[in-house]
């Protein structure tokens, strides 16, 4: 039996960790992406824990696009393909036109540049096995420009941009792409930046593996190219 492998950036906390635990618990074979070694460890540990297997983990800046290549590259040769590739991995700085010049630069690198350089390296394995799915996680902000939030708002829009422009170039060849856009996550980079809701009334990091394994579940022919989630008081 071929055992599936997904790729998850970002997956030492928040968004996702639920998708990698998520994941796990369905026997994918995970690879963890993230900068925070024994985080990664700790989500490991609970995968492993939950009876999925040991996932793999590598301490990896997204923004180094060498370190980037050489780890897919490693992954490929110790699985022999990607299933699944998670762009979760992002950062958040305030602003608009007050926004300091490297904050919307390292914006830039690490919510558009970095899942580029991810999906070129990946892509031609999916192609190989012709089969895949590429989920880039975006946001609510990547549909609507808030006041205050231009920057962030500017790296999201180009995220869903390259999506859907991959969602109709790689879905006539077997790899699906959707983006997932949603509101308030219950995260702490939501709290850092601000969010005016409760705990319990934000979107929960485990929505979003939930809504992943609704669209892992598809059919072949249903193709979804964007999934917007908002909160009640956010719509």
């Amino acid at each position: 039996m071929i055992k599936r492998t997904a790729i998850i950036t970002g997956a030492s906390k928040g968004i996702g960790k639920a998708i990698a635990i998520g994941l796990g618990k369905m026997n994918y074979q995970t690879v963890l992406i993230g900068r925070n070694q024994d985080d990664l460890k700790k989500v490991s540990d609970e995968i492993a824990n939950t009876g999925g297997s040991l996932p793999s983990r590598f301490s990896v800046d997204i923004t180094d696009s060498k370190k980037v290549k050489k780890t897919v590259n490693e992954v490929i040769k110790q699985y022999g393909r990607i299933d699944i590739l998670v762009n979760n991995a992002g950062t958040h700085f305030g602003g608009s036109l007050d926004l300091p010049e490297q904050d919307f630069k390292s914006m830039l690198e690490t919510n558009l540049v970095a899942q580029l350089i991810f999906t070129q390296e990946v892509v031609p394995a999916m192609k190989k096995q012709q089969s895949g799915y590429i989920f880039n996680v975006a946001s609510r902000s990547g549909k609507v420009g808030f006041a205050g939030n231009g920057g962030y708002a500017a790296s999201k829009f180009g995220l869903i941009g390259l999506s859907e422009s991959l969602y109709r170039e790689l879905t006539p060849q077997g790899i699906k792409v959707t983006a997932l856009c949603p509101a308030w996550v219950n995260t702490n980079m939501a709290q850092e930046a601000g969010t005016p809701l409760e705990t319990e009334e934000m979107i929960q990091p485990e929505d979003l593996f939930e809504t992943i394994r609704w669209l892992i579940n598809l059919s072949a022919g249903a193709c979804v190219k964007e999934v917007v989630i908002t909160n009640p008081k956010s719509l």
